[in-house]
C-alpha cells in the first residue's frame, strides 16, 4: 500500500536517516521516499499507515497520515 505521513520537526539529513530507520526497522521491505522541505513522507509498505506513523513519532517527530482522497 501506498502511504502519506505528515511529518513536522525533520531538519536535516540526519533527521531523515532517523526517520527512514524507524521505517524500515517496522518494514525491511518499505520503499521510503523523504520531502524534508514539504513534511512529507513516502512509503510502500504493507503495514498500516498508523503503525508507521506511530515509529516516526518514536524517534520524537509528529507524524500524521493523511486520509486517502
Amino acid at each position: 500500500m501506498h502511504h502519506l505521513i505528515d511529518v513536522t520537526g525533520m531538519t536535516c539529513g540526519h533527521c531523515e536517516k532517523a526517520v527512514t530507520r524507524a521505517l524500515l526497522d517496522q518494514d525491511p521491505a518499505a520503499q521510503v521516499r523523504i520531502d524534508r522541505a514539504q513534511g512529507l513522507v513516502e512509503v510502500d509498505s504493507a503495514h498500516a499507515a498508523e503503525a508507521l506513523a506511530q515509529a516516526i513519532a518514536a524517534e520524537g517527530y509528529t507524524a500524521v497520515p493523511r486520509q486517502p482522497t
